[in-house]
């Protein structure tokens, strides 16, 4: 059976949610972000502001230059979570397979779906005019029968639309793709990959798998099968968490080490045990880290293994971070745990028994 898949993606989700619920934001550039102009980064931006340029993950300061008339609003996650659980309750309609990959986009796999005679197309559209009425908000869409053809395909023809790459489409398709399209190619990447002559698709199917192997590790034989539009990733109906973390962008730089291990100790660890305690009752932790962000932006992360949340074991991280700042000022603190994956927790159980 050939399958169909949609990538469902809310249309700037949380500022959608704001403007719905103050209709007088409506026709104005509109922000969800930060409390604080100084040291605050957008969540996400309206379709008005982005054409002055701002974007997600952009701090405020900048946003608000590129854009002086820019509304800034703070975000209501507990509002988001529930927009978000009535959308999946919609998906559920359609289809038990459901891959979330976050509140406001998710896989499914309609290949078994005998609404609209079989046509995913057909019910990707019925599924986005179900999530206006049930909830103000338009969402894009994407098929194909490629999880990351999906993908891409939703964001062609935002906001509110959708399109179809049909399987015989697919190799014509790729051909003149940007790299910078396909997930996981982020800036860096791309800017090697532009460096080596490899601009899209079609420029890394005129080259050879071994190459790429030897100029990008595991990532190559990646992009090689991708471009060739080989994919064979199912949609996932539940995702393994990996890790569970907490972090702070601080207002003003810090430079001592005494107030940032006061902050760990007093602000991110309290959060760290309540964010991790349901996760941790259904599975062992397998390290502990701390993540700093220097005032140049250069960031560095310390793990060791561990089996317990430690107080002293994270400030033994924090100062050996620090050190290879060699002096240099902080802006953001995290720290995290990783979690044990299922094969560690059943090989743990063995040796208890042994």
């Amino acid at each position: 059976m050939q399958r169909k898949i949609a990538h469902i993606d809310m249309d700037a989700f949380y500022v959608s949610v704001e403007i719905r619920d103050n209709p007088a934001l409506a026709n104005k550039p509109v922000a969800v972000g930060g409390k604080s102009d100084r040291r605050g980064v957008l969540s996400t931006c309206n379709y008005i502001a982005r054409q002055y340029g701002v974007s997600s993950a952009m701090p405020v300061a900048l946003a608000r230059k590129k854009c002086p008339d820019l509304v800034v609003v703070p975000g209501r996650m507990q509002v988001y979570k529930e927009t978000s659980e009535i959308i999946r309750s919609i998906f559920e309609r359609y289809t038990d397979k459901i891959e979330p990959l976050s509140l406001d986009e998710a896989y499914l796999d309609l290949s078994h779906s005998t609404l609209h005679q079989g046509s995913a197309t057909l019910v990707a559209q019925e599924i986005r005019q179900e999530i206006v009425k049930a909830t103000g908000l338009t969402a894009s869409a994407g098929i194909s029968p490629l999880k990351f053809v999906a993908k891409i395909a939703s964001d062609l023809n935002k906001p509110n639309g959708q399109c179809t790459i049909a399987p015989d489409d697919i190799w014509d398709f790729l051909e003149n793709l940007s790299l910078r399209k396909i997930p996981g190619v982020g800036k860096v990447t791309s800017e090697k990959l532009s460096k080596l002559g490899f601009n899209t698709c079609g420029d890394i199917r005129r080259s050879e798998e071994a190459y790429l192997i030897s100029q990008f590790g595991k990532y190559g034989r990646v992009l090689w099968a991708r471009s060739h539009g080989i994919d064979e990733r199912e949609v996932q109906i539940s995702r393994v968490r990996k890790s569970v973390g907490v972090e702070r962008t601080f207002e003003y730089d810090i430079n001592d080490f005494n107030e940032l291990s006061q902050i760990l100790e007093q602000k991110l660890l309290p959060e760290l045990y309540r964010r991790s305690e349901k996760y941790l009752a259904s599975s062992g932790m397998n390290k502990l880290g701390v993540k700093v962000k220097f005032n140049d932006f250069v960031q560095t992360t310390k793990d060791q293994k561990s089996h317990e949340i430690s107080l002293p074991l994270l400030n033994k991280l924090l100062k050996e971070a620090l050190h290879r700042g060699q002096g240099k000022p902080v802006r953001l603190l995290g720290i995290h745990i990783g979690l044990q994956a299922p094969e560690e927790q059943t090989a743990q159980l063995g040796l208890a028994f042994d």
